[in-house]
Parts: structure tokens; sequence; C-alpha cells
């Protein structure tokens, strides 16, 4: 019996993998697909995101039936609860990358993006997924140096974010008003992807050491080279 408990509470951890890896190709796939105006690849995009839905939703049934069944306590009981939540961080990641593709297929055959922000923006997916591919590290690893990493990564999605407000404010700009909404919603759509990454790791943190991040963070110093490692 205690065998099969803690298979079941394996396979809730592959789960959030499988969810992570889903939304980090979502993330990436939406990106070209805005960027090169491809609307076949933005509809495969936002079809995918019921696979997302429909493992966030087993995956929350398998959790409270284990809660019903097993009544864990202590760390047990920590595992299945904040896996709960990273579940909905990672759904909602999710359909992020569903609205990235939805803009795309809204502004088909045009291109959402002027072509002097392109690199900007391709640069913010190809860093959301990268974000994304971490946390699905640190959810196998259960790597806490490494989750807490994430939120020193996410400054560069910050960055990446003021610029394109740079844009939008600049005197120059001359894309209209209906490009600046555009280029608006998506750098959210690229600063929240980010966020929910970094409370994917955030969450293994606590899971892992009963404390959380935040409290812990200020211990970690930026990495600077491989020595040691």
């Amino acid at each position: 019996m205690r065998d099969a408990y803690h298979e079941e509470l394996d396979s809730i951890g592959d789960g959030l993998v499988e969810m992570a890896r889903l939304v980090g190709s979502a993330i990436g796939r939406a990106t070209t697909a805005m960027l090169d105006a491809d609307l076949k690849l933005a509809e495969s995009v936002i079809e995918a995101d019921q696979k997302v839905d429909q493992l966030q939703h087993d995956l929350e049934a398998r959790a409270i039936a284990l809660l019903a069944r097993q009544q864990p306590v202590a760390t047990d009981l920590r595992i299945v609860v904040t896996s709960l939540r990273m579940s909905a961080d990672l759904e909602r990641s999710g359909d992020l990358a569903q609205h990235v593709a939805k803009l795309a297929r809204l502004r088909f055959p045009e291109r959402a993006v002027p072509n002097d922000l392109h690199a900007t923006i391709l640069e913010m997916g190809q860093l959301a997924q990268r974000l994304m591919a971490k946390a699905a590290e640190v959810i196998i690893t259960k790597d806490v140096d490494l989750a807490l990493q994430l939120e020193q990564d996410d400054d560069e999605m910050d960055l990446l974010h003021r610029t394109l407000f740079q844009h939008l404010i600049d005197d120059r700009w001359k894309h209209g008003i209906e490009t600046a909404v555009d280029v608006t919603l998506l750098g959210r759509y690229y600063e929240r992807y980010a966020d929910h990454a970094v409370a994917v790791a955030k969450r293994v943190v606590y899971l892992v050491t009963g404390e959380h991040a935040d409290d812990l963070q200020q211990d970690i110093q930026p990495v600077t080279g491989v020595e040691g490692a």
C-alpha cells in the first residue's frame, strides 16, 4: 500500500514536469507563430492548450484522492498541496502562451509586431521558454539553489518589458494605437509567464525546505562561474 502511495506521489510530480514541458514548448511556438504570421502554427498552439488543461484536471483529481484516502501529514502533505498550486501556475502559463497565439491569429495575415521590435519580442519568447525549462528541471531535481536563481533570471525579462515601454512612449513611435495595444499586451503576457515560472520554482523551495523562497533568497549569492560545480 505504501509503495502504491509513493508511486502516486511520484506520478503527480511527473505530471507537473509534463505540464511544464508542454507550456514551455507552447510559448516558443506561439512566439514563432506571431513573428512569422503563421496561422497554422497559432491554431495548433491554441488547440494544444486543451491537453494542459486536462493534465491539470487529472493532477487535481489524483491529489484530492490522495488527500481523502491517505490523509498525508508533514512532508507528504506539503508535496500534495504545493503540487496543486504549481499545477495552477503551469495552467495559467499555458493560457498566456495561448493568448500570444490568439493575437497572432487575430492579426493574420498581418504581423502584430513591427519589424523594429521583432528582436525584443523574440528574445522575450526565448527567455520565457528557458525559464520554464529551468522550472521543469527544478521540479525534477528539487535543486533549491537553482530554484532561487530563477528570480534573478527573471530580472532580464523585466528589463525587456521596460524596453518595450520605452519604444511605446518614444515620440518617434509611428505604428499607431492598435499596434501599441498589441505590443503592450504581448509584453504583459511574457512578463506574467515568467512570473509563473518563478512561482513554480519558489514553490519547489517551500516543498523541499518548508521555508518560503523570499526568506532564503538573501542568503543566495549570484553565480558568476562554474568553479566548484
